[in-house]
């Protein structure tokens, strides 16, 4: 069987980390896009208050099935 995927950048963040990051990213897309199947990290930032890591953005390029 073959599939046909489609693929879009998604950006989450997170106070806590990286991964937190990505959970959110992900869980925030699945109340509107099905069938994701994958995700690859593209870029990892942070930003920096008082010298320490206060914020976490994560891109992911995520892809999904179509109908």
């Amino acid at each position: 069987m073959s599939h046909t995927y489609k693929h879009i950048e998604l950006t989450g963040t997170s106070e806590t980390g990286i991964e937190d990051a990505i959970q959110a990213a992900l869980r925030k897309a699945s109340e509107s896009l099905h069938s994701m199947r994958w995700f690859e990290v593209t870029d990892t930032r942070g930003h920096i208050e008082h010298g320490k890591v206060a914020h976490w953005q994560v891109t992911l390029k995520v892809g999904f099935t179509l109908d």
